[in-house]
């Protein structure tokens, strides 16, 4: 087994007990560093040299799905008395289901909300905490207002596009049109979130900085330089760790708002984590399964969060009071029945850098938002072509037979 960063430490410790349920079997976990997994992993494949079985980040799924790299599993999961499809948050579940094929298991999951300091929006006078656009809007407006000039509202650094990403996914955007052939940032509802979300910098609501500008986002979010923040789970311990002791009933986390026009439910969010694959040219396909469904226990998952700190994919392991029982974690499971898959293209992540790239520009004033998002289609475009044509080949090869 492949396993990245620190998970490949941590997934040790849950394999003795595997070990003695399958007297004979020994795993061997190589620990791949996140920065050369992608490349390491091509090449293993290109050299006939993968291993069984691999940890791979949701957006990995398509590419190495497309090249055939991947073994497809629907048979595995049909016949598991282990595994069920409806116990997965449905965009994680999706993520590893390419062609309606399933080609990934879940294994952890992790989405963005909100973090807020909710000392300084219930001074501002905020809904508490707000579930629309137009009452984030103007909780914003009034936190804005009260803590006064040099301080700002929200903190979404400009080099980052799971914010905006976010958005566009709560507006309704397609993100992509046309099966994954063309960008669709043009569409009506692409605009609409671009345009809430370029309004916030021009409007003063949050600093037109990237990530390395702010030095110590935690000092500063104690400070009250902002009140809100858009991240994920790793933040929770995080925050924690690093805020002073006086203000630990003073924040709390609260899924992303929705469009005024969904009511006040959750809005979306982009669905992340890691799932488990097997690769095709695996020489124990089905140990490796074995080892799939061992950590897909609801009861190794939630040892795994509490290990590791990552979410569990399995809807049953949240039972575990450890999960239960946090409030700053309660609404991440509320967020994650509204996270959704990103698109299932092998391209997707080029084009998501992209997104902020050309939104930077808009927000810098250096062009209106309209042109930026002409751009991002033409950006979008110029990366799909290979897959455009390598689909009007396919559709040729099938209209031929």
């Amino acid at each position: 087994m492949w396993a990245l960063g620190r998970e490949g430490e941590v997934v040790q410790e849950l394999l003795p007990e595997f070990e003695r349920r399958h007297p004979g079997l020994d795993i061997e976990v190589q620990q791949i560093p996140f920065i050369a997994a992608h490349e390491k992993l091509l090449t293993a494949f290109v050299g006939r040299s993968t291993p069984d079985m691999a940890q791979l980040g949701s957006t990995w799924i398509p590419e190495l799905a497309a090249i055939g790299a991947l073994a497809d599993l629907d048979g595995q999961v049909a016949a598991s008395r282990a595994l069920a499809a409806g116990d997965y948050f449905a965009g994680s579940w999706d993520g590893g289901v390419i062609d309606g094929r399933v080609y990934a298991i879940p294994w952890y999951v992790d989405t963005r909300l909100l973090f807020y300091r909710s000392d300084l929006m219930r001074a501002a006078g905020c809904e508490m905490p707000p579930r629309t656009w137009s009452s984030w809007r103007r909780c914003m407006e009034q936190v804005k207002a009260r803590a006064g000039p040099g301080n700002f509202a929200i903190l979404l650094p400009v080099n980052e596009y799971p914010p905006p990403l976010a958005l566009l996914l709560e507006a309704g955007s397609p993100l992509l049109r046309d099966g994954g052939r063309y960008g669709a940032f043009r569409d009506p509802r692409s605009r609409r979130a671009m345009a809430f979300y370029v309004d916030l910098f021009r409007a003063g609501l949050a600093p037109a900085v990237p990530d390395y500008r702010v030095a110590n986002l935690y000092q500063l979010f104690a400070q009250g330089w902002f009140a809100m923040y858009v991240s994920g789970p790793w933040d929770i311990g995080e925050f924690r760790r690093r805020l002073p002791a006086a203000l630990a009933g003073s924040w709390a986390t609260a899924p992303l708002p929705a469009p005024d026009e969904a009511g006040a439910g959750a809005g979306n969010s982009l669905v992340g984590g890691a799932s488990l694959v097997i690769f095709r040219g695996s020489r124990h396909a089905r140990a490796a399964w074995e080892l799939i469904e061992y950590l897909s226990e609801p009861a190794q998952q939630a040892r795994f969060y509490a290990l590791m700190g990552d979410l569990p994919a399995r809807r049953a392991a949240w039972q575990d009071p450890a999960l239960a029982g946090d409030p700053m974690v309660r609404a991440f499971r509320e967020q994650l029945q509204h996270a959704v898959a990103a698109p299932k293209v092998p391209e997707w992540e080029q084009i998501a850098n992209l997104i902020w790239e050309r939104a930077e520009g808009a927000i810098a004033g250096r062009q209106d938002l309209d042109r930026a998002l002409a751009g991002l289609d033409g950006d979008a475009d110029r990366i799909l072509e290979k897959r455009r044509w390598l689909l009007r080949r396919q559709q040729g090869h099938w209209a031929g037979r």
